[in-house]
């Protein structure tokens, strides 16, 4: 019995070695498996780093970041922008209408057909029109010789009257038959440029230069007058109307750039104009920009979503937006910055933050050259050793 409660002890003796010297092992772990077994300390923390002499003397944890979760504090340019929606609309549409009752003998265009100012767009029927403007125009010719008999007439009664020769009662009769036949020319001069305009208004002309949108008749139609016949719109300038919260309408001026994106491509617009009062309902102001587009290769009604570019920094502190953490309560932000070979927190105060582009501009905190962890990497705290995958020895930052 003694023997074998002493094999039993030696058996026992030789496992708990094994379990030993296999825990001793160098067994390559995770940054994962290493922040979750090894103590933090928490970004607010204020006391010693965990390899520091007033630490607890245990090892520091350390965390294994790609290279692409390290970025560089860099200077660069960065805007300040209000973001804006909405349809882009031609600069002009005109509709074409009817200015006289008639049928149409001719219609000469068709959509998306590009006109210029005064082209014939249809004619009506115009023989009444013409008709009776010759018979202005020869009642014209009448009262104009009529006015001339009546001015030859006053002349030769005026030289008579004063020599004697007639009584003053003739002389007073030439000269109101000189004011008759003159209101006569008068009025028929009227009516030769009244049926002249009605004459004119049997051709349809484009009131400007641009692109037929819709037509809305068809060569024969009887139509009424003011009678819709096209639609006629200007592209070769777009504009956008769009509502600006109050609360940041202060940065809006005349002028500003404005950076736009439709249809996967990118185009610039200018401010033309801001309206000066704000809408009760939605509490917001209407900024209208405008869009060249000579070439047409934007077409009115697309969506566009833009940048009111408000100020611009040319030489700001940058760094990457998913860099930027917000500590707990009015902690404010931070970032964690690699200084030597382990991690440490850097309150930061920041300035533009362009969120479209994905960076912000910092104020006060760092400097040109930090550099700092990126993204969401897992858990981090001060004090960590900071090992870049594929790389034998830590990261060294900015000292």
């Amino acid at each position: 019995m003694h023997k074998i409660r002493t094999l039993n002890s030696f058996a026992a003796a030789l496992l708990l070695s094994t379990v030993a010297c296999s825990g001793n092992d160098s067994v390559p772990q995770s940054a994962e498996v290493r922040a979750a077994t090894q103590p933090q300390v928490p970004p607010s923390a204020g006391g010693p780093a965990a390899n520091s002499p007033g630490g607890s003397g245990r090892a520091a944890p350390s965390v294994t970041l790609a290279a692409s979760d390290i970025s560089p504090v860099r200077r660069g340019p960065i805007e300040e922008a209000i973001a804006i929606t909405g349809d882009l609309r031609p600069i002009e549409s005109v509709t074409v209408r009817a200015r006289l009752e008639g049928d149409l003998t001719g219609v000469y265009v068709r959509e998306g057909e590009r006109v210029r100012t005064g082209q014939v767009l249809a004619r009506f029927e115009s023989s009444e029109q013409e008709s009776n403007l010759a018979s202005a125009r020869a009642d014209r010719v009448a009262a104009e010789s009529e006015t001339a008999t009546a001015q030859w007439n006053l002349e030769q009664t005026t030289e008579l009257f004063r020599a004697g020769a007639v009584a003053e009662r003739d002389f007073k009769m030439a000269q109101q038959g000189l004011t008759t036949a003159r209101a006569r020319l008068a009025a028929a001069q009227a009516r030769v440029r009244a049926t002249s305009s009605l004459v004119s208004d049997t051709r349809v002309l484009a009131p400007t230069t641009g692109i037929i949108s819709r037509k809305a008749i068809e060569s024969g139609e009887h139509v009424a007058r003011g009678a819709e016949l096209f639609t006629l719109v200007r592209s070769n300038v777009l504009e956008l109307a769009a509502a600006v919260p109050a609360r940041q309408a202060g940065g809006l001026r005349v002028g500003q750039t404005v950076h736009f994106a439709a249809d996967g491509r990118v185009f610039d617009g200018t401010v033309a104009r801001v309206s000066p009062t704000i809408d009760p309902s939605t509490r917001s102001v209407t900024v209208y920009i405008q869009v060249p587009n000579e070439n047409l290769s934007l077409r009115g009604g697309t969506f566009a979503s833009g940048r009111v570019v408000s100020r611009l920094v040319s030489d700001a502190l940058l760094v990457p937006a998913a860099a930027v953490r917000q500590a707990v309560g009015d902690g404010g932000a931070y970032v964690y910055r690699i200084t030597g070979r382990t991690l440490d927190v850097a309150p930061v105060q920041l300035g533009i933050v362009d969120a479209r582009s994905g960076i912000a501009e910092v104020l006060q905190g760092l400097a040109e050259g930090d550099r700092i962890v990126v993204g969401n990497v897992g858990t981090l705290g001060r004090g960590m050793q900071i090992i870049v995958a594929g790389e034998e020895t830590p990261v060294t930052g900015r000292q």
